[in-house]
C-alpha cells in the first residue's frame, strides 16, 4: 500500500520557525494560526508532523538547546573552571541580547510566564534549566581547579541564578554592552584574579 503524500514542506524550517514564533511570543502568547502562518503550514500537517502546540513546544525547548543554546554544552567542555564560567556568562548575554536573536531566554521566560493552563510546557522548560544546572554541577564535581571553598552544586546554581538574571534583563531592555559590563563585573565577583 502506498503510503500518504509526501510532505510539502521543510520540518527542519517549520521547527525553527516555530522556535522563533515561541521565543518573541511567548508559549501562552502563540497561538495556533500564529504557528501555522509563522511556520508556512495548516493545522493538520502541524499534527501530523509536530503533534499539539505542548508536543511542538517540548521539541522547539530541544532545539533550542541544540541550535542558538548549544554554546551551555560547548562551555562544559572548556578545560578550566574559570572559563567554563566565562563562557556561559558571555554566553547567556549573546544569546539572550544578540542583534540576531530574541531578547531573553525561551525557557526563562516560559518558566516566569505561564499560567496553569500552560504547566506542561512550563514542566519542560524547567526540566531543561535543571538539566543544565545538573550538567554544570557534574562538571564541578569532576573539576581538579575548583576554587577552595566553592561548594559545586552551590556554583552551578550561583552560574545559573547569573545567567538567568542576564537572560531577565534582555528581556526587560537592557542593551548588550550594558549585560557585558555586568556579565565582567560579575565574573569578577565570583572568581577573582
Amino acid at each position: 500500500m502506498p503510503g500518504g503524500r509526501p510532505r510539502a514542506f521543510d520540518p527542519d524550517v517549520a521547527l525553527d520557525r516555530a522556535l522563533e514564533v515561541f521565543w518573541r511570543q511567548g508559549y501562552e502568547g502563540t497561538s495556533l494560526s500564529d504557528l501555522t502562518a509563522a511556520m508556512g503550514i495548516n493545522r493538520p500537517s502541524l499534527y501530523a508532523a509536530f503533534g499539539n502546540k505542548e508536543e511542538l513546544f517540548a521539541k522547539v525547548v530541544d532545539r533550542y538547546v541544540s541550535g542558538p543554546g548549544a554554546f551551555a554544552d560547548e562551555a562544559l567542555a572548556a578545560p578550566t573552571v574559570r572559563e567554563v564560567v566565562e563562557r556561559l556568562v558571555r554566553g547567556a548575554v549573546e544569546l539572550t541580547a544578540g542583534a540576531d536573536t530574541p531578547h531573553g531566554c525561551l525557557n526563562v521566560n516560559t518558566v516566569h510566564a505561564c499560567g496553569p493552563d500552560a504547566a506542561p510546557a512550563r514542566r519542560t522548560s524547567l526540566a531543561c534549566r535543571m538539566a543544565g544546572e545538573t550538567a554544570l554541577r557534574r562538571r564541578f564535581e569532576q573539576a581538579p581547579d575548583l576554587p577552595a571553598g566553592h561548594d559545586p552544586a552551590t556554583l552551578a546554581r550561583l552560574v545559573h541564578t547569573i545567567t538567568d538574571g542576564i537572560a531577565v534583563q534582555a528581556a526587560g531592555g537592557r542593551t548588550r554592552e550594558d549585560l557585558h559590563q555586568i556579565a565582567d563585573l560579575a565574573l569578577h565577583a565570583l572568581l577573582p584574579g
